[in-house]
């Protein structure tokens, strides 16, 4: 590569940058409209992927990676950026989607998410696009590879289908998933009932386990949009019986990201009905940034909680349930 070509790609790489980071503010307009912005990437395979914008801190050309002992399976080694180490995985490495011998990526994208900082080595970073998430669906009959780690599908208008990562799930596959010591139950005298939506089956078993050592029972959803359904199914149950819904549900758990209807719509939905007054809303996000904590806020969220920290996801629900008892 000779050194017009070299700056041409540099050039490239840092206006990508540049668009990513310039137009956070403006994203935050988003909460409430059922809308999210994701960059694509592809990992040599053929086939599209995505992240949400949210999650990513910045594009590069790939760096010298540096090998250290005893990394865990994904791991190819660290980087030092900005004075901070932060481990490197190889993402097509880490979806099965390579051979013994193939290039790990040429470019790489420094993620943020449940307060851990990631390098995903990829192919290439294509470009930003907004979807709407009522056209983003759950991942059925997938073939890939790396089925397993992705949570949503989605069709841009020249009909390429683009494959939404799931980061808690490689998060969980990579370094473990997290472990939940011991929780105090709530011990209050009566039922108290959760009701929580999210769309990684990881996320949906770890917040199992804090609920069933606060000793509260639960229900789930696996989406926005079937979480608002059974809402609204359990809402018109309880005005047919004549008692309030809050007798029956003590607290709503959502996720931020979810197809078909994304947390922030989901929260607003629940706000603005009458039939739910009283019950708190928490949102429980790996999307940890200030500015998600905005966007919760602005739609009427009762608490923000960052994934995945047990006793600080029992630490928020406590005083919320207790308030009513």
């Amino acid at each position: 590569m000779n050194k017009v070509q070299k700056q041409t790609r540099n050039d490239a790489y840092a206006a990508a940058e540049k668009n990513l980071l310039d137009a956070v503010d403006a994203r935050t307009t988003l909460a409430g409209s059922n809308r999210m912005e994701i960059l694509l990437f592809s990992l040599g395979t053929g086939e599209t992927f995505g992240i949400n914008v949210f999650k990513v801190r910045e594009v590069s050309k790939a760096p010298f990676v540096t090998k250290a002992p005893n990394m865990p399976k994904g791991v190819e080694g660290l980087i030092s950026l900005r004075g901070n180490v932060i481990p490197v995985l190889a993402l097509a490495k880490v979806l099965g989607l390579t051979q013994p011998g193939d290039p790990l990526g040429g470019s790489m994208m420094v993620t943020e998410y449940s307060k851990r900082t990631l390098g995903f080595l990829v192919e290439e970073v294509d470009r930003i696009i907004r979807v709407d998430w009522d056209k983003v669906r759950a991942p059925e009959n997938v073939s890939s590879g790396g089925s397993n780690f992705i949570t949503a599908i989605t069709e841009l208008p020249d009909g390429t289908l683009v494959s939404i990562l799931d980061v808690e799930t490689i998060l969980a596959n990579t370094f473990g998933e997290a472990i939940i010591g011991s929780i105090e139950p709530l011990g209050t005298e009566h039922d108290v009932n959760i009701f929580f939506v999210d769309d990684s089956a990881v996320a949906r078993k770890k917040i199992a386990e804090v609920l069933d050592k606060l000793e509260v029972k639960h229900k789930h959803a696996q989406n926005g949009l079937e979480a608002w359904t059974r809402l609204e199914g359990m809402a018109k149950h309880a005005h047919a019986c004549g008692r309030p819904l809050i007798d029956e549900v003590d607290l709503i758990l959502v996720d931020a990201e979810m197809p078909e209807m994304d947390g922030y719509v989901l929260t607003r939905n629940i706000k603005a009905d009458a039939r739910f007054e009283g019950i708190p809303v928490v949102m429980h996000s790996s999307l940890s940034s200030e500015a998600n904590r905005a966007m919760g806020k602005r739609v009427g969220v009762d608490a923000y909680v960052a994934k995945f920290d047990a006793d600080n996801l029992a630490d928020t629900l406590r005083p919320l349930l207790m308030r009513h008892r």
